[in-house]
């Protein structure tokens, strides 16, 4: 299931592209809701941010390596971790999203532009939007990971703590 969540993911993300290159030209903007949310066709060459631009290369390895990374994790420790295996499928769909893109177009299609408390927020995508909630649902994971043990050791000695 965890892999249809990735896969899924790709798609939208793959397809959501494909609708901004075919029926916009860059730069372009479509208002959604004035001062917060538009549709903007953008390219980036680079990482989150723009940083890095151009480097390919990097990008390609640094990508590889994550994605066999999640995939491991997925199949050995996601099991019978419902948080866990959707926060590695989001970013998994999320990684190969924008390795897609990298791969066949050279650059990252990102569209979604939010001004958020009137901060101008770098225009991103859906595999972008997957992997930022699937790190906040890793961090929540890795915060119940840990207080597990402090909770079976309350219950063990007898003591509880609220």
């Amino acid at each position: 299931m965890f892999y249809l969540i990735a896969l899924f993911v790709i798609l939208l993300d793959q397809f959501t592209k494909w609708l901004i290159v075919s029926k916009m030209q860059f730069g372009d903007s479509i208002t959604i809701i004035n001062n917060i949310l538009y549709i903007t066709s953008h390219r980036n060459r680079g990482a989150a941010w723009g940083i890095l631009q151009g480097q390919m290369w990097l990008f390609y390895a640094i990508t590889l390596i994550v994605i066999v990374a999640i995939i491991y994790y997925l199949q050995k420790a996601a099991k019978g971790k419902w948080l866990l295996g959707v926060s590695l499928s989001l970013m998994l769909g999320g990684a190969i999203g924008n390795f897609l893109d990298r791969v066949i177009r050279k650059e990252v299609v990102d569209f979604i532009h939010t001004y958020i408390f009137g901060y101008n927020f770098p225009v991103f995508n859906i595999a972008d939007s997957a992997l930022v909630i699937g790190v906040i649902l890793l961090m929540i994971q890795m915060l119940r990971d840990e207080r597990e043990p402090k909770e079976k050791s309350y219950e063990e000695n007898g003591t509880h703590h609220s």
